[in-house]
């Protein structure tokens, strides 16, 4: 017997530790094994048939016993066959299991229709009417059977892309009960996301309530979660994307209110919950985080519901609080940073991480910026994430931290690069504001009606920076002003035309020479050289050796271009006009534009007095460091009758507008109003510019 402990048929060893000479497995020769051979092998003398192996004393060879116990059906190689024979054996044996399977006939013919109709350009319109009866003549009533299939999922949706309202309600009331199941599948969420789109209201209310119960499961499912947050992010009305972030907070939300028949308005505002059910504090609390805290940990970061969640639970911990400063160590402790990447994308998430970098410290900002590294040029110019942007601005005492991380990498580290970027900035809705805050400021040019939001949000965080901030906040815009000020004026020196040649781009450029510290004069020296030239010369007569390399036709004189005029204007006045005090605060030291801009234009200034820009000479006469009064004053003189044929006859823009009337029919509108609509005022004729001139002239 062995000895206690001693596993059954392990091999002994010796008392030195050596194996016994005995058990060593005797060693063979291992050659590959030969391909089967027909057994009828023999030649013409007959000599190898002869011989046998029990001939030679050996025992006699016996075939292997099949693994299919008798069913030749398996078989791929046969006797007498070869390669190909096996494989076309094969094709038709998989053809007989598929007609074996339910809807095989169906399947294989819609199939056929699919392969027709998604040849959007090849089949006439007739013919692919005729292809539709015929697919919906086969699937009505099955519709379940085929989206449940992977291979005729595809039908489903080809059916919807051509179905009418009608039947796209007849669809959508077949699928029924199968769209939790349905949104777990790798190719049947699509189908989801088809019948939605091209549904309405009707087939939505259809769809999304079915999600209700099952927001746990599903935004854990690596397929369906998907589905889920896109329509939870775009379909879902305003009631329903409340009950599904409610589920959020514990599973009774969706069981309690389905059991009372509750139809009031439900609120996902967890305040408002907690304020009515202050004893369910820790468990919604609890079961939140726990919730969130899991998608974190799956690197599933990327879901709108995720966010909007996030930020309910953030504003509902005490500021400094252990939960506060844990949420925050979670936040920042994911790898790659990809949570704050996400977050900053979408409106809930972006509003967290400025209160994050709000209520943070200094060591907290700086980590959290860091993840933001190659990524504040996308940032920039998103709807949400140019926020962070700018409450980064006003938050951060260290200025050098942010002219190195988020100026830098905004404007860009080559002189080409950044003319470019700049120009880019200059004209995007949201990246604009990132350039231009810094120098004006929350300005009512900047933050227009539609931008009230994002007042709100940096409102709010001023009153935050009060405990949270030393540094006065004016030091704080001065010292960014300057960051960005070499880097500004260096554009705008090197490529003034392709900045001034839009709204926004002019309205920069005013901003940055009026803001900006530093030598400005290479860069108003510039601006000015963009006014030369005939104003009344069109673009088409231009020389041709005006136009660039790359063939574009010349671009229309500044001077026509209304924000051209607004722009050297205000560069005149040297300063903003404060509507308090009314009257221009100029800027120290003084910019003395006037004198810059008129070596360019007085060859041609009475085309300026006349045309869209009069305002500019106007400006010019007003202005106090102008030193070429006299000159201007007798040029105007002489030009007289010019200036009052300009102020008695209709100007091109004039016209152009009496037209547009008259094609509309705005006037007869008004017409209709009656006395409701007041007196109607006469349009102006003439250019006023040039009326205003001539009074000065009289002077």
């Amino acid at each position: 017997m062995a000895p206690k402990g001693e596993a059954l048929g392990s091999k002994r060893k010796l008392a030195n530790g050596s194996k016994e000479h005995s058990s060593k497995k005797p060693k063979f020769n291992k050659q590959p094994l030969r391909k089967d051979e027909p057994e009828d092998v023999s030649d013409d003398d007959g000599e190898i048939s002869d011989f046998s192996d029990q001939d030679n004393g050996g025992a006699p060879l016996t075939k292997p016993k099949s693994q299919n116990n008798g069913d030749q059906s398996g078989k791929v190689f046969e006797k007498g066959q070869n390669s190909r024979e096996s494989h076309q054996k094969q094709r038709q044996l998989a053809l007989e299991r598929k007609s074996q399977k339910p809807l095989a006939d169906d399947l294989h013919r819609t199939k056929k229709l699919w392969e027709r109709l998604r040849l959007k350009s090849k089949v006439p319109k007739d013919e692919r009417q005729k292809l539709v009866e015929e697919l919906f003549s086969i699937t009505t009533g099955r519709m379940k059977e085929f989206a449940l299939k992977h291979d005729a999922v595809r039908v489903v949706q080809t059916a919807i892309k051509y179905a009418t309202p009608e039947r796209r309600k007849m669809i959508a009331r077949e699928l029924r009960g199968a769209y939790p199941v349905l949104a777990e599948s790798k190719y049947a969420k699509f189908l989801i996301g088809k019948l939605l789109v091209k549904g309405d209201e009707e087939v939505r209310d259809m769809i999304v309530p079915e999600f209700f119960g099952k927001v746990r499961k599903l935004i854990n499912h690596p397929e369906a979660s998907w589905i889920l947050d896109d329509v939870y992010r775009g379909i879902a009305t305003k009631e329903q994307k409340a009950i599904l972030l409610r589920e959020w907070y514990g599973p009774e939300f969706h069981i309690f209110r389905q059991a009372s028949g509750d139809e009031t308005a439900p609120s996902a505002e967890l305040s408002q919950i907690l304020a009515e059910q202050p004893s369910k504090r820790g468990p919604i609390m609890k079961y939140l985080l726990d919730l969130t805290n899991q998608l974190i940990q799956k690197k599933m970061t990327g879901f709108t519901i995720l966010h909007d969640a996030m930020y309910q639970y953030y504003l509902n911990v005490k500021p400094g609080s252990e939960e506060a400063k844990e949420y925050m160590e979670m936040i920042k402790e994911d790898e790659n940073g990809d949570l704050l990447k996400n977050m900053a994308f979408t409106k809930s998430g972006a509003r967290l991480v400025c209160l994050l970098l709000a209520y943070g410290t200094a060591k907290d900002r700086k980590q959290i910026l860091k993840v933001y590294k190659d990524t504040f040029q996308l940032m920039s110019s998103d709807p949400y994430g140019h926020s962070i942007i700018l409450a980064a601005y006003d938050l951060l005492d260290d200025t050098v931290l942010a002219s190195k991380s988020i100026v830098s990498e905004l404007l860009g580290k080559t002189e080409q690069t950044e003319v470019s970027n700049i120009v880019v900035c200059a004209n995007d809705p949201n990246a604009r504001l990132t350039i231009r805050y810094p120098l004006e400021g929350p300005s009512k040019a900047l933050f227009d009606a539609g931008r009230a939001d994002d007042l709100k949000l940096l409102e709010e965080i001023w009153e935050i920076r009060k405990t949270t901030s030393k540094k006065d906040p004016e030091t704080r815009r001065k010292e960014l002003v300057a960051a960005l000020s070499p880097s500004l004026l260096a554009a705008i020196a090197s490529s003034p035309l392709d900045l001034i040649s839009t709204s926004h781009g002019s309205q920069l450029v005013t901003e940055a020479l009026l803001s900006c510290v530093g030598d400005k004069s290479e860069a108003l020296q510039a601006v000015a050289a963009t006014a030369k030239g005939d104003p009344n010369e069109d673009s088409e007569a231009a020389d041709p050796a005006d136009e660039s390399a790359d063939g574009l036709v010349a671009r229309e004189h500044i001077s026509k271009a209304p924000h051209g005029g607004r722009m050297f204007k205000t560069l005149i006045a040297g300063g903003h006009f404060d509507k308090a005090t009314r009257r221009i605060i100029p800027v120290d030291p003084p910019l003395h534009f006037a004198d810059i801009l008129y070596p360019f234009i007085k060859d041609h200034v009475i085309a300026w007095a006349t045309g869209p820009s009069s305002f500019v000479v106007v400006s010019l006469l007003e202005a106090d460091d102008f030193s070429h009064k006299n000159e201007l004053r007798k040029s105007l003189k002489g030009n007289k009758k010019l200036l009052e044929k300009a102020a008695r006859e209709e100007t091109p823009e004039q016209k152009a507008a009496k037209e547009a009337v008259e094609v509309n029919g705005d006037d007869k509108k008004l017409k209709k109003k009656g006395k409701k609509a007041g007196q109607k005022k006469e349009a102006l004729v003439g250019n006023t510019g040039s009326k205003l001139l001539l009074e000065k002239l009289k002077g």
